[in-house]
């Protein structure tokens, strides 16, 4: 058959293909052109993989920024309100707290000797001297005493030097919640802390507690453990000298040294005996 011949013929038998001069291939050869389609549909290579993954648009990026301003929100209100329920905690009789810095002491390996005692295995005469040295009102006020705290604020407005006003209850939030040194911040948290325990324990208990985490020397934790450190007695067994010595090192036990005082602080070991002695009016929250 000629080509003119082909040509009409198979536009006869094929509805007008022919007369479209398109190109016939094998079926081998259209199966190619399918498959070369699927795997460029499929393609994978680094060049797509950067096309396809696109960072998050700027409203995907401030919904993460959000969930995690939430998540530190969350921790840091759980860290302001576990000091709380602790208190709670703490209230328990067999419950013997520890102190920040005794904590900080296990954890640098550095250790430290505190061996609690009850209230009533506490010389009394100690803890009239820590009272009069300390807190002088801590049976009359409600943890803060707003009088001296008044005094404070007064003369830091003046722009004069100011004194301690530290309760009894403060000075037990700081020891077991918080940290040392003067601090706006810390005076802040400190305070609503004192009044909250003040409320929840008895005042025995807040002083048997005091007594038990106060720090008396490096690594010395409690008026048991400072009592035999210093004087090799029990606390028990603590003189009226001895007592006086131990409440007026509180303040810094570091650099006051209860077995070893100067002269400074034989004359404030003197007016605390002093006012130790005539404290019975000041105590009967304790005995009663």
């Amino acid at each position: 058959m000629t080509g003119d011949g082909w040509q009409r013929s198979f536009g006869e038998n094929h509805s007008g293909l022919a007369a479209c001069n398109w190109p016939l291939l094998p079926p081998a050869a259209m199966y190619g052109l399918e498959r070369r389609k699927r795997v460029a549909d499929l393609d994978l290579t680094p060049e797509r993989q950067s096309e396809e993954e696109q960072p998050l648009p700027k409203s995907g990026r401030g919904l993460v920024t959000l969930e995690r301003a939430k998540m530190v929100l969350v921790a840091l209100g759980a860290l302001l309100v576990l000091p709380y329920a602790l208190v709670v905690f703490y209230a328990l009789p067999f419950i013997h707290p520890v102190s920040t810095l005794m904590a900080a002491d296990l954890a640098t390996f550095q250790g430290y000797d505190r061996r609690w005692v009850a209230f009533d295995e506490i010389a009394p005469v100690l803890v009239q001297s820590v009272m009069m040295s300390e807190d002088g009102q801590f049976c009359a006020h409600d943890g803060v005493d707003w009088v001296q705290m008044r005094g404070v604020v007064q003369d830091a407005l003046d722009g004069e030097a100011t004194r301690g006003a530290s309760t009894i209850p403060m000075q037990a939030a700081k020891n077991l919640f918080l940290w040392n040194g003067r601090n706006v911040i810390r005076k802040v948290l400190e305070v609503p802390l004192a009044m909250w325990s003040d409320l929840v324990w008895s005042k025995r208990r807040m002083m048997e507690i005091y007594l038990n985490v106060a720090e008396w020397g490096p690594g010395i934790y409690g008026i048991e453990a400072a009592a035999r450190h210093h004087f090799g007695v029990s606390a028990s067994r603590l003189s009226q000298r001895q007592a006086s010595l131990l409440a007026v090192a509180l303040p810094n036990p570091i650099t006051r040294v209860a077995s070893k005082p100067g002269r400074g602080m034989q004359r404030l070991a003197s007016v605390v005996e002093r006012r130790a002695r005539a404290s019975g009016g000041y105590i009967k929250c304790l005995y009663d």
